[in-house]
């Protein structure tokens, strides 16, 4: 297990993301893999109780990706789990959100939880489509090395970096602050679920 986050938060039902890796073995033969995994719970009398598990499926790796997708993939200062690696392999990332990983890699070294598989499908609890499936958002859970959920982490570093990935294009960005401003109505969110790590998701 790699993190956990919230994919949705309400008062008796949640999604809790966990991008995992996993290591192979085939007789000598090692491979190195894992996949995130949408656990759904439900409150019970007893506690919170585990409902199901959805395990991603990134599809299979395009022949070529693309440059902004290689260069995604070669960049140091992006932390992907596997899951995200295959999703960015599989070519159903759009090239706005590898754009705008690139942007924020200038400035920031930074840790994603999730990019498109594993996610709900609808943002949760409502029927809303999520952007996530659709290639179009990632979430990140750490920043410089920083767990955006630790409270020890300055507030002052996440709203940066959420004010930067504004800059970088993004119509929607969520986190545990709700700031102000924007070039955009409601730019920016903050709420139960998002407490935990940062949302950037884009129109296209």
């Amino acid at each position: 297990m790699i993190d956990a986050q919230y994919g949705g938060l309400l008062p008796d039902t949640a999604s809790v993301l966990i991008p995992c890796a996993q290591s192979t073995r085939t007789g000598s033969t090692v491979r190195e893999g894992g996949t995130t995994i949408d656990v759904r719970l439900e409150r019970t009398a007893a506690g919170w109780a585990v409902t199901a598990l959805h395990p991603g499926r990134p599809g299979r790796p395009a022949t070529d990706p693309g440059a902004p997708a290689r260069a995604v993939l070669a960049q140091p200062r992006i932390a992907l789990p596997p899951g995200s690696v295959a999703d960015i392999r599989s070519g159903a990332v759009h090239e706005s959100v590898l754009s705008a990983m690139l942007r924020l890699a200038d400035a920031y070294r930074f840790s994603v939880s999730v990019v498109r598989s594993g996610h709900p499908v609808d943002v949760f609890g409502t029927s809303r489509p999520s952007d996530h499936p659709l290639g179009r958002a990632f979430d990140v859970w750490a920043v410089d090395g920083r767990p955006v959920v630790d409270p020890a982490t300055p507030r002052s570093l996440i709203t940066a970096f959420m004010r930067a990935a504004a800059a970088a294009g993004s119509y929607n960005v969520g986190g545990p602050v709700r700031l102000s401003g924007g070039t955009r109505p409601n730019q920016f969110f903050s709420d139960a679920t998002h407490h935990d790590h940062v949302h950037i998701g884009f129109a296209a």
